[in-house]
């Protein structure tokens, strides 16, 4: 289920605090955070990554999101965050969009509403991390572009479960 707010803030379940080269996953038969492996590459996640809650892709998850908080949390947490773009992203399973937002509770960066705003390192970094997160397990990953809030918000929308 989606807040009364969906899609301009969402709560977010974090798996991958920031910093972290261990990838967490939420387990739906045990209800537990588990480890699905360590990064074969040496980058680690650039920001909080986990999932939207009450919302479902076309590749059986939930939307995938990376929310930039200036401290990283812990797998688990829940937080609410401000959609602010959408990278859209594709690997060997077919379409892997990721919901780019701010945390609505960190003053660094919640003042943040669409990823133009952003420093623009920023945006290179994360598509970088993307794109090369998955190399050395000999898996394919593509990049399509940024889009804007309007479209990430979209994207929510689209996904939501009914």
């Amino acid at each position: 289920m989606v807040n009364e707010k969906f899609p301009d803030i969402v709560d977010v379940i974090v798996e991958v605090p920031k910093g972290c080269r261990n990838k967490y996953e939420y387990d739906r038969e045990s209800g537990r955070i588990r480890l699905d492996r360590v990064l074969f590459s040496s980058v680690h996640y650039p920001a909080d990554y986990g999932y939207v809650e009450g919302t479902l892709t076309e590749d059986g998850d939930a939307v995938d999101i990376l929310v930039i908080i200036e401290e990283p949390t812990f797998p688990g947490c829940l937080m609410k965050a401000k959609p602010i773009g959408l990278l859209r992203m594709k690997d060997e399973k077919g379409s892997d969009n990721k919901v780019l937002a701010v945390t609505v509770g960190d003053p660094m960066w919640n003042n943040f509403d669409d990823i133009h705003e952003m420093p623009p390192h920023l945006l290179p970094e994360i598509e970088n991390f993307f794109l090369t997160y998955k190399r050395l397990e000999a898996k394919e990953v593509q990049s399509e572009g940024w889009e804007d809030a309007g479209k990430a918000k979209e994207y929510l929308l689209s996904s939501v479960i009914s």
